[in-house]
């Protein structure tokens, strides 16, 4: 009897070390998996990393290139407000100019008879057309 219980133990520990052979070849295929996953993985992270280097270029030259174009809006509009502002001061030269001649229009007149009042309305009304528009101004400041 102890031979063939001897016979068993030897079968079952052969059995058991045929089934410990094929977890260690499941094993050994899912180790190949996993290197080569790996690998694939470097790749991947390697791409990563150069194309975040390029975004961080480009980024960079966004930054340089906002500056740039900030700095000549900036000089742009200090430019335009001045030319704005100079151009305020010669439309209210020219207004006072305007005027100057009006006044000088009517000083150089010779004097009329006594209007009718058909011709004294038609003279008033021109005078106060003429009024109107020369004082009236825009928003900004511009004659209309």
């Amino acid at each position: 009897m102890s031979h063939s219980f001897g016979i068993a133990i030897e079968s079952l520990v052969a059995i058991l070390l045929m089934l410990t052979i094929g977890y260690c070849m499941l094993l050994n295929a899912r180790l190949k998996r996993l290197k080569a996953d790996e690998h694939s993985l470097k790749a991947t992270i390697a791409e990563l990393i150069t194309a975040t280097e390029i975004a961080e270029r480009a980024i960079g030259g966004l930054k340089h290139t906002v500056r740039d174009v900030n700095e000549n809006l900036g000089n742009q509009l200090t430019s335009a407000t001045q030319m704005s502002l100079q151009l305020k001061k010669q439309l209210l030269e020219g207004d006072n100019v305007l005027r100057r001649l009006s006044k000088i229009a009517i000083a150089a007149r010779p004097p009329e008879p006594e209007p009718t009042t058909a011709s004294l309305s038609a003279a008033n009304a021109v005078a106060a057309a003429a009024q109107a528009f020369s004082d009236r101004r825009r928003s900004d400041g511009l004659a209309a």
